[in-house]
């Protein structure tokens, strides 16, 4: 598939793509035409990317990554290492966010308790 389609199907901009494929994060692919042409395997590495990034992982890490997993099976091993530390840096991440949704509920539930006070102290003058 050509680097628009993959865009559109990856969620990723063309502009993206091409950067990832630069820095080595995509791997190059054959081209037809003189235009980049991706097989379905792209878009299962775009989506395990995806996930990275949702979950904050450093771009180092990530390239890290992908040029381990471009060596082939040998490097398992290596790459489960890599991700092993991961989670840990997610849950931490989920805890501070956990955290923060209850600071905005708390807050939130603040200004509906003033607001209903206000209406109340209104409605007695």
């Amino acid at each position: 598939m050509r680097i628009g389609e993959l865009a559109q199907k990856s969620g990723f901009s063309a502009h993206t793509l091409r950067y990832y494929e630069k820095i080595g994060l995509l791997p190059r692919t054959g081209r037809k035409s003189g235009q980049r042409d991706y097989d379905a395997d792209a878009l299962v590495w775009l989506a395990f990317i995806s996930r990275l990034k949702t979950t904050d992982m450093p771009l180092a890490e990530m390239i890290a990554y992908a040029r381990l997993r471009a060596r082939g099976a040998a490097t398992i091993g290596e790459r489960r290492e890599l991700l092993v530390a991961h989670p840990k840096r997610v849950k931490t991440q989920v805890a501070s966010l956990q955290e923060s949704l209850s600071v905005l509920n708390k807050k939130i539930g603040g200004y509906a308790a003033e607001q209903k006070r206000s209406i109340k102290n209104a409605d007695t003058k």
